[in-house]
């Protein structure tokens, strides 16, 4: 019963991509800065899997255990589905399209507004606590909607899950995503984004839900799945792929709750993959600039990574990487251009510093070269021979 894990550790780049510079991230690396700002970091298993090898850090082990490389991004952009989806194969040629410098077009308001009944507030790029502070109390008092954008492709709705509640909050984004999947007005994806409380007290919750446009084609979960394997999506996942190419979904209310989720999966037996997102690195640090924050969450992952290491049979094998970079000591609050880890573990293997991948998608390639399932015509990527063998 052979099982692959994978890890992303959604944000934690390691260095500025060779392409950098033109989305105006010279510079940018997430793992060393958030060291040398908050450190020295306490994550001896990470390290001992070789972490250090791809980003050199103070004080790393001459010796390490994993199989080692870095990945650069072969597709356009610096998002999460865009990552997500290349590690998966699919090459995205054109960064989805984003709406931060100038809000949502007043048809795309006004046809939601309509649809909805309910009136619309923000429409803006802001902090998800910073709005929330500003316009929930209005919301409170008038049930309209706070629409709001980022540095990414999303359009994100507040809602008070006590006043208008989480089925009316997660049918008013069914309706936006609708209004969005198409033309001028496509974005990634649409948020719902619940929160509960009073004005100085408001606070968001875990019932975040995210309506991701589809991928424009099957990807390496999809050839999995067809073959008869498992395949769990842990965190974001499912709402990455839209649910597609998966068995089995389970949402995360945290990192740290979808590491324990991972850690009772390497408990059963399964055959396939477990692919598990920890969205806090980025949504509660990286964005926040709060390398403080990062670095202490990256000590509990290290925490239960000791806890899930032991759990690997002499068959399985596991991936941490990441999906992009977020530098929270870089300007702005945007996501971050930058190479990502590949670090892959198998018991008693032999340790190794590989050459860096040009593409994100080799991994979704291993794994399938792994269990020799063949990767969708339409997919990129090519395996990597020192981590598909045991």
């Amino acid at each position: 019963m052979q099982r692959i894990f994978v890890i992303v550790l959604d944000s934690l780049g390691i260095g500025a991509m060779p392409d950098a510079p033109s989305y105006g991230d010279a510079g940018a690396n997430t793992l060393l800065h958030i060291h040398e700002a908050a450190g020295p970091l306490r994550i001896p298993n990470l390290m001992g899997l070789g972490m250090g090898e791809v980003c050199p850090l103070p004080d790393a082990p001459e010796k390490f255990s994993g199989r080692v490389a870095r990945m650069r991004e072969a597709s356009a952009g610096k998002d999460t589905m865009t990552g997500h989806w290349e590690m998966m194969g699919i090459h995205t040629t054109a960064p989805f399209q984003t709406f931060t410098e100038t809000g949502f077009p007043q048809e795309l308001l006004d046809e939601l507004s309509r649809r909805t009944g309910r009136g619309i507030i923000g429409n803006k790029a802001a902090s998800g606590t910073k709005i929330l502070d500003e316009l929930a109390p209005r919301q409170l008092e008038t049930g309209e909607l706070i629409v709001y954008t980022s540095a990414d492709s999303v359009l994100q709705i507040c809602g008070s899950e006590e006043a208008m509640g989480l089925d009316e909050l997660y049918r008013c984004c069914e309706i936006a995503r609708e209004l969005t999947l198409h033309g001028p007005w496509k974005v990634g994806r649409v948020i719902a984004r619940p929160y509960v409380g009073g004005p100085g007290q408001f606070k968001r919750t875990h019932n975040r839900r995210d309506y991701a446009v589809p991928p424009p084609g099957p990807t390496a979960l999809d050839a999995l799945k067809d073959a008869g394997l498992d395949v769990i999506g842990v965190g974001k996942i499912s709402d990455i792929f839209a649910g597609q190419g998966l068995t089995d979904s389970h949402h995360s209310e945290s990192s740290v709750h979808g590491m324990e989720q991972t850690i009772d999966i390497a408990k059963k037996d399964f055959h396939g993959l477990c692919f598990t997102n920890l969205v806090d690195f980025d949504a509660l640090w990286g964005h926040r600039r709060d390398p403080q924050g990062y670095a202490r969450e990256l000590e509990r992952f290290d925490e239960k990574l000791g806890a899930l290491l032991p759990l690997l049979g002499s068959s399985d094998k596991l991936f941490i990487t990441a999906d992009h970079g977020n530098d929270p000591t870089h300007p702005g609050t945007d996501h971050t251009r930058e190479m990502v880890p590949l670090l892959s573990y198998t018991p008693g293997q032999s340790p190794a510093r590989l050459e860096d991948r040009p593409a994100f998608a080799d991994l979704g390639a291993t794994i399938c070269k792994t269990f020799s399932v063949p990767l969708p015509e339409n997919c990129i990527g090519t395996p990597i021979a020192e981590m598909a063998e045991g």
